[in-house]
């Protein structure tokens, strides 16, 4: 069965994509072009080779020099112009993927040094998504796509971006996180912002489990309330070898509360060794909310179907199981509960319903 499963064939199937970095995804030749605009200076300006860097800059084994990489994409993202193209080519790249609903995040903090104010920020690259999106349209394609704002976790901005994230929640903003190092910046320093967005019924994610451990994500759910866990890898160091759980790791379970795994990005920082390696596999067996994601597609040189047929090589994964994956992601959405119904059971399952025929 698993060889019937090609690469192109996956690439057409519905796939729901929840943690994706906007300022993680451009394509090379943007940032050349931008970057050449701005008097940027690059470490090539050939597109093809700029790519490789990328990947291979990322491919360090540690997360704090994997994030250093971002220094050139955010140098290029100050205008709104910029913004607006970033977001537009991020849509249309993850449409021509069979990506029909993503949640793609950024922090607005990082795009304020040509004298942008955050709801500029936020404006352009809500403007940049609504062209992307009506563009895939003319295309044949079909893309929805919520924003979360980012706020950077060792910065002092988590209140403002929560505001900022509230006040755009109608145009298109869906969630609010935190990101960037772990260690040392624990997520308890953001409670007032996680407080303030459960008062305003909003939804939010966590870095958390990633570079840092158990204690990330026990903070993360029992002390900020997160609807999700971005990444949550390392809830695996509560599962004991012959499969049983620890009282987080049961929790986390029982609870559902959705893992954004991003296997290949994880390999890169070093949170696992390889992905044959990678616990999605027990995650998956031990019935685990678990998603598939890309994280940052240009670090990582990948893509959603790139992730899944990953999987598929390495686990022997069918289109069940990748259906399963899907679904999962799309149950845990930020938008409500009856658009979510309706990608499942419209676009996800007779999708799919035809390959397992």
């Amino acid at each position: 069965m698993v060889a019937t499963i090609r690469y192109e064939d996956i690439v057409k199937v519905p796939k729901a994509l929840l943690h994706d970095h906007l300022d993680g995804g451009l394509r090379p030749a943007t940032i050349v072009e931008l970057a050449a605009e701005v008097g940027h200076e690059l470490p090539t300006t050939d597109p093809d080779a700029l790519g490789r860097w990328f990947v291979e800059a990322a491919d360090s084994g540690s997360l704090e020099r994997y994030l250093e990489t971002f220094a050139h994409t955010v140098a290029v993202m100050q205008t709104a112009p910029a913004l607006r193209r970033v977001a537009r080519e991020c849509a249309l790249d993850l449409a021509a993927d069979g990506v029909v609903y993503a949640e793609v995040r950024f922090a607005p903090e990082q795009h304020l040094e040509r004298d942008l104010s955050l709801d500029e920020v936020v404006e352009a690259v809500l403007a940049g998504f609504a062209e992307g999106t009506a563009q895939a349209v003319e295309v044949g394609l079909t893309i929805r796509v919520g924003t979360l704002l980012t706020a950077m976790r060792h910065a002092a901005r988590s209140q403002e971006i929560a505001e900022l994230a509230v006040r755009h929640r109608d145009a298109g903003v869906v969630g609010f996180d935190i990101a960037g190092a772990e260690a040392g910046f624990p997520p308890t320093r953001h409670l007032d912002a996680f407080e303030y967005l459960q008062r305003e019924n909003f939804h939010f994610t966590i870095h958390a489990g990633e570079a840092f451990g158990l204690p990330s994500i026990w903070q993360a759910i029992q002390w900020c309330g997160a609807d999700r866990l971005g990444h949550g890898v390392r809830i695996v160091d509560d599962i004991a070898p012959d499969g049983t759980l620890g009282r987080l790791a049961a929790y986390v379970r029982d609870k559902r509360i959705p893992l954004e795994l991003c296997p290949s990005s994880n390999v890169q920082t070093g949170a696992v060794d390889s992905i044959a390696d990678h616990p999605i596999g027990l995650l998956r067996d031990l019935r685990f909310r678990a998603t598939v994601n890309t994280d940052n597609r240009l670090m990582s040189g990948t893509s959603m179907s790139r992730e899944m047929s990953l999987l598929v090589e390495t686990f022997g994964y069918g289109w069940r199981e990748l259906q399963w994956f899907t679904i999962n992601a799309m149950k845990s959405a930020f938008i409500p509960f009856d658009e979510r119904l309706r990608i499942i059971d419209e676009v996800i399952k007779p999708a799919y319903a035809k390959l397992l025929a």
